[in-house]
């Protein structure tokens, strides 16, 4: 009887050592993978950007070639070729401005460049680079519409954003008595604008001229109302990785590539 009860205890301890050790090796391995990105990009031999597709002029899905195009990606490739030469490889993954804090932080993308405004309360969560861009958040509206500002923006008046976004919060601060609907991304709130389904659509200037470049019925009104400078987030925790984007940055400014990409894609 005791040799039993010493072999079921033995048992025992063995089981919760093997746990113990398992979980040790577990969270050794998490917290690994998770410590360095940059030099895990370059073990890796490939950078994954977190990128929009649905934003004309910074980042769209042609559908003709399955090819992303804008000036976040342009850049984001020249950031990767002025980091690491040829050695690395950038790829990108689509993002939208509910997505990318989760896709970042889970490390399914390495960095996100996907017209993302740098806040006080964003830095809580990641990491930013130095601004790579200065927008200001604006209204679209159908031309000839009664909305030519802000002041237009009443009871009885609604207006179209993105979930995720600044412009959402932002819009909701500025005319608190107008509707505010919010869409997943660019795309399906443009789409229900046409459709009728409010009366302007708020976010960065930026990104509404590139609605209005695919359908000159509508255009901007009222100038721009907030400051949204745009920042490459990165993982909380990756000094290394941020100093090197801001360096090439940097570099790509002094250089003048960075206002031959903005040039090509920005003309306003």
């Amino acid at each position: 009887m005791f040799k039993t009860k010493h072999i079921v205890k033995l048992v025992l301890v063995t089981i919760v050592a093997a746990l113990f050790l398992a979980g040790c090796g577990k969270e050794k391995a998490t917290t690994g993978s998770s410590k360095d990105v940059l030099a895990k990009i370059k073990e890796d031999k490939k950078i994954v950007f977190g990128v929009k597709y649905d934003t004309r002029l910074f980042g769209l899905k042609n559908p003709k070639t399955g090819e992303v195009e804008g000036f976040d990606i342009d850049l984001s490739k020249a950031l990767a070729e002025e980091m690491f030469g040829k050695d690395v490889k950038p790829e990108y993954v689509e993002v939208t401005s509910k997505t990318r804090v989760g896709l970042l932080n889970n490390g399914k993308v390495d960095a996100v460049v996907a017209t993302m405004t740098i806040t006080d309360e964003r830095k809580k969560e990641v990491d930013f680079t130095d601004v790579y861009f200065d927008a200001g958040q604006s209204l679209l509206v159908k031309k000839g519409s009664k909305i030519q500002g802000l002041q237009d923006l009443k009871k009885g008046t609604t207006v179209l954003a993105v979930k995720g976004s600044t412009s959402a919060i932002n819009i909701r601060e500025k005319a608190p008595e107008t509707t505010v609907l919010e869409y997943e991304n660019y795309a399906e709130a443009f789409t229900a604008l046409k459709a009728g389904k409010g009366d302007a659509l708020t976010t960065d200037d930026s990104i509404l001229y590139g609605m209005a470049e695919e359908d000159p019925s509508f255009e901007l009104v009222g100038g721009t109302f907030t400051k949204e400078p745009y920042g490459i987030a990165v993982k909380k925790g990756n000094q290394e990785l941020v100093d090197a984007l801001n360096k090439a940055l940097k570099s790509l400014k002094d250089s003048g590539k960075y206002d031959e990409i903005k040039n090509k894609w920005i003309k306003n």
